[in-house]
């Protein structure tokens, strides 16, 4: 069953360019949700004042891929502990949030978290907030597949390989064939 997850874990590019390596992601596209502006475009997001986070709106098979592991790479991707910042990407914009679309995936994300802080994996508890799916705004074309178009990038050289790099070892048994 086709299912869809949107998620913020600072920047789109990051999270994106990560999550699409799992086998059972169908798509991932970068956007913005969770603001007061209506058709929101980067610019308005990048004042921090639109309240609107950079998400990424991931649609995955469940039967190959569940809920719960699709989280588990996620929070191993970010530092959910932090409010408002990922680095040095610093403002609201770069929240840490999980946008819900049923009751399941919001009691899911509770439990994780739960365990999560439990377990003592970070040395500060997590603040990603969990809120229920509004709606959701596809970020301009030039974001979409960012870190795939542009790999020698700065940005995506320092801040997105890595990430990916640690999901694509933390998780080898999930990724994609090939």
């Amino acid at each position: 069953m086709i299912e869809t997850a949107t998620l913020g874990g600072g920047c789109f590019w990051c999270v994106e360019a990560a999550l699409v390596q799992l086998d059972g992601v169908v798509s991932a596209i970068s956007g913005y949700c969770g603001g007061n502006l209506a058709n929101p475009d980067y610019q308005a997001i990048c004042t921090g004042e639109s309240g609107h986070a950079e998400v990424v709106q991931i649609r995955f098979d469940s039967a190959t891929l569940d809920y719960r592991t699709l989280l588990l790479a996620f929070f191993a991707i970010h530092d959910p502990t932090t409010s408002n910042r990922q680095g040095n990407d610093v403002g609201s914009q770069y929240r840490s949030v999980i946008f819900t679309h049923d009751a399941s995936q919001e009691a899911i994300a509770r439990v994780l978290i739960t365990e999560l802080d439990g377990n003592g994996i970070w040395p500060a508890p997590i603040v990603t907030q969990i809120l229920p799916a509004p709606r959701f705004w596809p970020a301009e074309d030039y974001h979409q597949d960012y870190f795939a178009r542009n790999p020698h990038q700065g940005y995506c050289q320092f801040v997105v390989e890595p990430k990916v790099a640690k999901l694509r070892q933390q998780f080898r048994d999930q990724l994609k064939p090939g």
